[in-house]
This record gives C-alpha cells, structure tokens and sequence, in this order.
C-alpha cells in the first residue's frame, strides 16, 4: 500500500522505515530536508511540500501526520484537507486531545474526508520492536488501512497466549485494535501515557527510599549500603514488578549509578494532564495517576531528587526526551 508520511522525527522516520520494510510505498515529507533525503536514499519518494504528497499519491489517498500536538498538527490537517479528495483519508499518530480528534472528524466529515486516530506507542525503539496502535475512526476506513497498521504492529512474537484466548490470534494479540469512533484510539492512548506516568513514579519513589537508606542523617547502625544497579538487575529476573521501564532503568543505572547526567527535572507530555482532567469530568478517582503528575510538577520547582532522575532515565530511554532546561 501507499501511505504518506508527514513529520519523520523521531517516530515518523521509523514509522516510514518499518513500512517500507514490509514493502509498503512512503511518500515522506518533512520541513528538513535532510530528514526527507536520508528517507529517500532508503527506499522512500520525496516529497518538498504537502502539495507533493498528495500528487504522489493515488485514490484513495491516506496521509499520516506525525507532528507534535496542537498548532503543528492542527495547521497540517487544515492544509491537507484543501489538498485531498472526498473519499481519502488523514491519519494523525502524535499525542492529540481525543476532542480535538472529534472535531476534525466531523469537520473533515462533511468534506467528504476521513479521520482516523492513532495513538502510538513505541518511542525510539519503535523500528526493531514495533508500535502499539489504539485506533479510533470509521471501521470501514480502519479495515481498509489494516495492512499498515499490522505492518507496523509488534506481532504475536514470544509473548505468552493469555490464558482463556484459542482460535485465530486477534488484532489485540498482533499489537493493535480499533478502538472506536473517531477519538477512542487517542482517549485509550491517554489513559496509557496517565499509567505510564503511575508506573514511572512508583519506581523513582522506590529507588529514591533505597538510596536513602544510606543517608548521613541516618544513625549509622540504621545504614544500609545498597547496590542499586544490582537490585534493579535482579528485580528483572523472575519479579512481580519486572517490566520493559525497569529494563530501562537497569541500563540507565549499569552505565551510571548516580544517574550524574540527569537533573531530575521532569517535564510532562500534556496527555498526564488530559488523563487527570478527564478523571474529573467523568468523576472518576484517579489519585495514584494525578500525585505522579504533580510529582512532575514538584520536579521543575524544586531541585530534583534521585527518584526524579530515575524518571527522567526513563523518559530518555523509551522515547528519547532529553530533559528540558528549566
């Protein structure tokens, strides 16, 4: 299939490569041109501007912006839908509020356009492993698009069958569903990233209150000298709590125990705040989710603690954010 791709940083560029490995045709637009060269010399077409996409392309035509939330991607869609044709498709990848996501599927509705939702998860090592996809929009649309989304998809791999499931492996095993209507990918996609946010958390505290067992203002009977890359090594093997955040951890602590190169000052994505908001609209209590947003908060006000660079470890090894100075 063909697919073009607005927007090739850090997971734009990988999303074209891992079609393009599956045998897929990129159109591959971005305003650095050396991004769209280097996209060229593997395989993909150029493309120097937005109108460029859409003649490369034929009907009916699906375009999948990957740019960063609000005005960027906002102005993209607003461009190509001048662009497309009834009956082609605007797919957007990045972090979007799901309401937004409502909006422009209505909006692009009644010019004869489709939407489609895509809440993508995989950060920097998206390539080798591939995307978690949450998909809202039209199911017909989605059905047809599927190829891509399985291409980009991890696959079944050597994850255990949940127990229960036989027959057929179903999408959810391959990596992606569709969610729903036309905001659901984005919605579930935020809910991820406010659990994310929990889970994050909740190691840094952890980490943070080990290390603190060494404390000087500790009576020195009371001391304990804990080998933190040792525990986070052995938590990964046959724990409870073992997960791919703690394997992230474990490497950020094997190169460098004091974790020296981070401030602890950690920003947040927007989709933290989303989730706490919806919580309060919908009445629903979230108070792990919301105190590791504030946690956050806390971090870019006060000096950062070791637990806030345990965090900020994290963030660089899943997604590669560099934190921001403040």
């Amino acid at each position: 299939m063909q697919l073009g791709i607005v927007g090739l940083g850090r997971m734009g560029g990988n999303i074209a490569r891992r079609l393009m490995r599956a045998g897929h045709q990129v159109v591959a637009h971005d305003r650095d041109h050396n991004a769209v060269n280097t996209l060229a010399g593997e395989g993909a077409l150029s493309a120097a501007d937005l109108a460029a996409v859409v003649q490369q392309l034929q009907a009916p035509r699906a375009v999948w912006v990957m740019l960063p939330a609000g005005e960027p991607t906002e102005q993209t869609i607003a461009q190509l839908a001048d662009l497309l044709e009834p009956g082609d498709s605007i797919i957007d990848g990045g972090n979007t509020f799901y309401k937004d996501d409502m909006r422009r599927a209505a909006e692009l509705a009644k010019r004869g356009l489709h939407y489609l939702d895509v809440g993508t998860s995989g950060g920097v090592w998206g390539l080798e492993r591939g995307y978690c996809m949450m998909i809202g929009g039209e199911r017909d649309v989605f059905e047809r698009l599927e190829p891509l989304f399985a291409a980009l998809a991890p696959g079944v791999g050597d994850i255990p069958r949940t127990h229960g499931l036989q027959g057929e492996h179903q999408r959810a095993e391959h990596g992606y569903i569709h969610a729903g209507p036309p905001g659901a990918g984005h919605y579930v996609k935020m809910v991820h990233n406010g659990i994310e946010y929990g889970l994050m958390q909740a190691y840094a505290e952890g980490f943070d209150l080990l290390r603190s067992k060494g404390s000087d203002e500790l009576p020195e009977a009371q001391r304990f000298d804990l080998n933190l890359p040792e525990i986070a090594e052995v938590w990964r093997r046959g724990s409870v709590i073992t997960s791919w955040l703690l394997d992230l951890t474990a490497d950020a602590m094997a190169a460098d125990p004091q974790l020296s190169q981070f401030s602890g000052s950690v920003s947040d994505s927007g989709e933290g705040r989303w989730t706490v908001d919806a919580a309060v609209e919908q009445a629903t209590p979230v108070p792990v989710l919301s105190s590791a947003l504030f946690a956050r908060f806390r971090s870019r006000q006060q000096q950062g603690t070791y637990g806030d660079k345990v965090l900020s470890a994290m963030r660089l090894g899943f997604g590669g954010h560099v934190e921001k100075k403040s």
